[in-house]
């Protein structure tokens, strides 16, 4: 099981690791298959596990087009479990973000380029930087058809054009249910900016969501 104090003893692990930045070969295309622009403003979601929901959430919290980002546990067998049980390693959930956006302002397939690009490494299996277990797989929970045939036809894509050092690793898998997990995880990079693990893992994702995807983020 890991805390938040945990996570600081972690991040003197860093050094050996590999950033996301670092797995890419150069700059992910855009998706060559994609779920259309909407024609009218709207309400839609997206799930994602990568990690620590902390760096996750703060990444998409940024990005144009989405209204909200909630950090939680999906993909697992519990129901409505505690950040304790996830940890444990044993409910099969993975730490996730419930993504809320505005489809006729942002598109699937751009999500899904964040999600590559800059808010985790997917070529690290049932690992996240210092955090290690299954609760900290890359995954993707898609809730429609469309999602799921934009979110394989990518991963296909980028395995095509050998856009990582490392094969992608993450799941596709139908979202079962997502659970929210508790307040003081909500808006956690927001709250806590010169936390050690969050100054070394998470905020240099938004200051790669700046540079290196400038027309998604919202400059929030």
């Amino acid at each position: 099981m890991r805390s938040p104090i945990g996570k600081l003893v972690a991040v003197f692990t860093l050094a050996t690791l590999g950033a996301c930045s670092a797995s890419l070969a150069g700059p992910l295309p855009d998706p060559a298959d994609d779920i259309p622009l909407a024609k009218s403003s709207g309400t839609a979601t997206a799930t994602f596990a990568g990690g620590c929901f902390w760096g996750v959430e703060a990444v998409f919290e940024n990005v144009k087009g989405v209204t909200n980002a909630v950090s939680g546990y999906a993909g697992g067998r519990t129901k409505a479990p505690s950040y304790e049980q996830v940890s444990s390693g044993l409910t099969g959930h993975a730490e996730s973000v419930s993504v809320t956006y505005d489809p006729s302002r942002v598109t699937y397939g751009e999500l899904l380029k964040v999600f590559f690009a800059v808010a985790h490494d997917p070529t690290q299996l049932d690992r996240q930087g210092p955090d290690t277990g299954t609760q900290y797989r890359s995954a993707i929970f898609y809730s429609s058809p469309e999602q799921e045939r934009v979110a394989r036809a990518y991963i296909a894509q980028l395995g095509a054009a050998k856009a990582f050092r490392r094969p992608i690793v993450t799941e596709v898998s139908p979202l079962k249910a997502f659970y929210p997990a508790e307040d003081y995880h909500q808006n956690y990079l927001v709250r806590n900016p010169t936390q050690p693990y969050i100054v070394i893992n998470d905020l240099p994702k938004l200051d790669a969501l700046k540079h290196e995807l400038p027309t998604l983020y919202a400059g929030r």
